[in-house]
């Protein structure tokens, strides 16, 4: 690699020394950096290196990850049979739906044709599989034609459920100070949330410029949910956005956890640093939404506990019981997060998990992503019923591994790729800082020689100004 590019690389990498005026000048210029960075060493394998397997590989899923392993897939094999079912024309970048509703980026920065990204000599059915049938190597779409298959791939991704919130419906978002960052239809390709939660900051902003205390509450549900971390990027940015102006309000954090992040170094910035740096911010740990009057602005909460009970003796302890109360909180701006579930197609079919926390998933290994019980069955991204994992960096890790060893099973070999639990997520604590929390199943896992617990600016530059177009130029084309 000549001197040029390691400088770049050095650039992008450097520790806060580098000047704003730097920074932006490398990550601005990102889809040159894309090409730099793809030139170091990409996912591509040449046709002398591909595999000679044979077989019929049908991927379910327009999304990252299914879009992802087509690309991989197409140029791992000499001779590929690839059909990739996705209904959808659009792909968007949903990561930038927070950045759109911070006013870092517009909705139309977020989507691209997904013609731009599927190999031309990838057969594309544009439909949506209703059902699988495993058992018969088959599926079938909405439009009631089967496809059958020697392997799958399942890349689905998941759903929002609003309605499992008593009195919500969808149409209430963006209304009665109700917001979601979340909200898109991938098949339509349209990304409301972002724009939805940006003009709730700004009614939040003059809300708190006539002088009100607005109260105001950010959830997190008790399930699964596509980065752990977004419910808190609301939370700070919103409340930054009125600490810029000297503005404030009443924030509550209400959440089914019992603490703000899994991460030990992580957790204790949050709770050191961060939230005393706003001092306006009251958390309501294990805390699930359950219920919200639209009309009179109140939201109800599952609140678990324990209380002590009797005490045993024997052990020299209480026995601890469980209990379980509703709490009723009033608001005046509200962000949920919704529940979030596999698709239906997965969580009805087979293929799911049957039983457990994983219930509704796909059942696969945690370190192959093979499936536990059909050796032809292999998952990439949300759907995969693991304990770590529902972001875009876990699908990107997802990529390679799960490409090696579904060739390994064409051709009966060991499958020797183990996926480690790599997740990351870059927490947005204010405008101008992320903490860029990277761990995997046992913990930690910082790509850069970088502190994985503190807040910096070279995150938000780098998140803001070079990873979109990373993910359009390299991820989605499987060259990372």
């Amino acid at each position: 690699m000549s001197e040029k590019k390691l400088d770049f690389m050095d650039e992008v990498i450097n520790k806060e020394g580098m000047s704003r005026r730097d920074a932006l000048k490398f990550m601005g210029i990102s889809p040159i950096a894309a090409g730099l960075l793809a030139s170091t060493g990409s996912g591509a394998v040449t046709k002398a290196e591909a595999s000679s397997a044979k077989g019929k590989i049908v991927i379910v899923g327009g999304g990252a990850g299914g879009i992802m392993a087509a690309a991989r897939l197409n140029s791992a094999l000499s001779n590929p049979d690839i059909t990739i079912i996705a209904p959808n024309e659009t792909h968007i970048y949903q990561p930038g739906q927070v950045f759109v509703a911070a006013g870092e980026m517009t909705t139309s920065d977020l989507l691209k044709k997904n013609k731009d990204f599927i190999p031309s000599d990838v057969t594309w059915v544009k439909d949506e599989v209703k059902t699988f049938d495993p058992d018969n190597n088959k599926v079938t779409t909405r439009s009631g034609k089967e496809i059958d298959y020697d392997y799958l791939v399942v890349a689905t991704g998941l759903q929002y459920h609003y309605e499992w919130i008593k009195g919500l419906s969808v149409d209430d978002i963006g209304k009665n100070g109700i917001s979601s960052v979340y909200l898109n239809n991938p098949e339509k390709g349209t990304a409301d949330g972002g724009d939805i939660t940006n003009q709730w900051f700004k009614d939040l902003h003059s809300s708190s410029k006539d002088g009100n205390n607005p109260k105001v509450i950010c959830t997190q549900p008790a399930t699964p949910i596509k980065c752990g971390g977004a419910p808190q990027k609301i939370l700070y940015l919103s409340n930054d956005y009125l600490k810029r102006d000297g503005l404030s309000a009443d924030f509550t954090f209400a959440t089914n956890g019992g603490k703000l992040f899994g991460v030990p170094s992580v957790n204790k910035t949050l709770n050191e640093v961060v939230q005393p740096f706003y001092g306006n911010i009251t958390n309501k740990f294990k805390h699930n939404l359950v219920e919200i009057d639209v009309k009179n602005k109140i939201a109800t909460f599952e609140h678990k506990y324990e209380v002590k009970g009797e005490y045993d003796e024997d052990l020299e302890e209480y026995d601890m019981i469980k209990k379980m109360d509703k709490v009723d909180l009033p608001y005046d701006f509200i962000h949920i997060v919704p529940p979030m579930a596999g698709v239906d197609a997965v969580a009805n079919s087979k293929l799911s998990w049957q039983k457990g926390s994983g219930k509704g998933w796909l059942e696969v290994d945690q370190e192959t992503l093979q499936h536990r019980r059909y050796k032809n069955v292999f998952g990439i991204g949300d759907i995969c019923g693991v304990p770590k994992g529902k972001t875009g960096g876990s699908a990107r890790h997802h990529g390679p591994i799960m490409v090696s060893n579904l060739i390994s099973a064409m051709e009966d070999k060991e499958l020797k790729e183990k996926f480690d639990g790599y997740t990351v997520c870059p927490l947005k604590t204010r405008y101008g800082k992320i903490i860029m929390a990277e761990f995997d199943y046992d913990g930690e896992a910082p790509s850069f020689p970088l502190e994985v617990g503190e807040e910096r600016w070279v995150w938000w530059a780098f998140d803001l100004y070079m990873l979109k177009s990373m993910y359009w130029y390299l991820m989605m084309r499987g060259l990372m």
